[in-house]
């Protein structure tokens, strides 16, 4: 089915419901894009991986296009109501690659951890390199590693290197478009990636010091040690943790609770 076939099937979505944002998880073409604004009656929020041009006329927020629609739909919820453009129980409209469905805004874990609010454009693209690693492995062997990105005083204070730091002396982003490659082949060394909240990779190969004993933790049983010491480090600091197992698994925690779990080689 055509995009624009969709988005006909959408706008007569916000009519019934009067719904006032219509969020696409596909850009259309330009010249479908153009008929739907500006609009006075709706928003058009427009999702992407990244955006290298800021729009005035449009809504644009960068989420991996490889997430599942639920988690992709979570988070767009949770950026609609930080930001103020729904309250909660309000719907919004969306048109998906192969699908239009309507969804109510809700008070989710994301919104409730202040997850947009948090270094966004970092923790966006070291998602975007998990699930990379989790589908495509490292020379063909499977990755796990640790992102901890912001809090990076108080995050050093609670580790120590496992090696010398092959990022000392180097400003290196995780937001420049030449920095995946990088990450990815550091990822394979034992320990986590520390990062700061504008995105410069401070550390890897960092062993994070965690005794979730004395911690309040609530975690579903059977997580390892990765996983655990990503969700200690975000309950201990103000610091966003992503984890990736071997298994492909990848999981986002803050203070100390997960907030995504999400497999991108498994089929939802």
């Amino acid at each position: 089915m055509s995009i624009s076939v969709l988005i006909e099937a959408a706008l007569t979505l916000l009519k019934g419901t009067g719904a006032k944002v219509l969020v696409l998880l596909k850009s259309p073409p330009e010249d479908v894009l153009s008929t739907l604004l500006p609009k006075g009656d709706f928003r058009v929020l427009l999702v992407g991986p990244s955006f290298e041009v800021r729009r005035r006329d449009l809504i644009q927020v960068s989420i991996p296009t490889n997430l599942d629609l639920e988690s992709s739909l979570n988070l767009i919820s949770a950026f609609l109501l930080e930001q103020g453009l729904l309250r909660e129980g309000e719907p919004f409209v969306y048109v998906s690659e192969d699908s239009v469905g309507i969804k109510s805004v809700s008070k989710n874990i994301f919104a409730a951890n202040g997850f947009f609010s948090h270094h966004q454009s970092v923790v966006q693209r070291l998602l975007e390199v998990a699930i990379e690693l989790s589908v495509e492995g490292r020379e063909g062997y499977p990755v796990g590693t640790l992102f901890v990105i912001g809090d990076v005083k108080n995050v050093l204070r609670h580790s120590h290197p496992m090696l010398p730091n092959p990022f000392k002396g180097h400003r290196i982003s995780v937001l420049s478009r030449d920095s995946k490659e990088i990450i990815k082949e550091f990822a394979q060394i034992d320990g986590a990636f520390v990062v700061s909240s504008r995105g410069r990779i401070v550390a890897a190969g960092v062993y994070i010091e965690v005794d979730p004993r004395k911690l309040d933790l609530s975690l579903p049983k059977g997580l390892g040690s990765r996983h655990i010491a990503a969700a200690g480090i975000t309950k201990l600091t103000k610091a966003i943790a992503i984890s990736l197992s071997e298994s492909g698994t990848i999981r986002i925690f803050k203070n100390g609770t997960m907030l995504l779990e999400y497999n991108p080689r498994m089929k939802y």
